[in-house]
């Protein structure tokens, strides 16, 4: 039975909104993904809607976007100077094209993966916010094993073996204090305006 300290491998379907919305993510067409339960790992309201089922149980359940990867925040949208993207004396523009994700890294040394809004002859309008921020999800799927996580897996934070699956656009994983697996991390707004906002702090990674 799911509860703290255990391995948990499950199968999901990810849906934006509700059951009848449009699959963002599902694990059925790849690995299962195995975690280890409540060293968060993965989104609170997730872990909560899980606990307590075994082996062969199925779930299904909606998050709200606030429980969820949180609402959309508008000072995740900076403008960067674009001589940020010159690489030996050019601009590269194969890469600040609209719509590409680009990831890039602040004065800290964090990962911010950003949305590539606009681009002008000075400047690089782009979204630092979560792919997921502002949106509820709905979860389906299936709990394929429970085991208890072995002294050298909770040493390290991770679960051991081959084959296991972190996850990619939804998941479930939490993105709080950095642990986010393929995911943006959530920064306070703070940390946009001294980092990104004047353009002087972040750069390609």
């Amino acid at each position: 039975m799911i509860s703290e300290n255990k391995v948990v491998t499950l199968n999901y379907i990810l849906r934006d909104g509700n059951s009848q919305g449009m699959v963002i993510e599902s694990t059925y067409e790849g690995s299962a993904m195995e975690f280890i339960y409540g060293i968060d790992q993965m989104i609170p309201r997730f872990e909560e809607r899980i606990a307590g089922l075994s082996d062969g149980d199925h779930f299904a359940f909606s998050i709200e976007s606030k429980e969820a990867y949180g609402e959309t925040n508008p000072q995740a949208i900076v403008d960067l100077d674009i001589n940020l993207f010159r690489v030996h004396d050019r601009i590269d523009y194969d890469v600040i094209k609209v719509n590409n994700s680009v990831p890039m890294q602040d004065t800290h040394g964090n990962r911010l993966d950003g949305l590539v809004l606009e681009v002008s002859d000075t400047n690089v309008k782009m979204d630092f916010n979560h792919p997921l921020a502002g949106k509820d999800l709905f979860f389906e799927g299936e709990i394929l094993s429970v085991r208890e996580a072995t002294a050298e897996e909770m040493s390290h934070g991770h679960v051991h073996g081959q084959g296991h699956h972190h996850g990619g656009g939804g998941c479930g994983c939490s993105t709080e204090g950095g642990h986010g697996h393929g995911h943006g991390h959530h920064h306070h707004e703070e940390e946009y305006e001294d980092s990104c906002g004047c353009g002087s702090g972040c750069g390609c990674n």
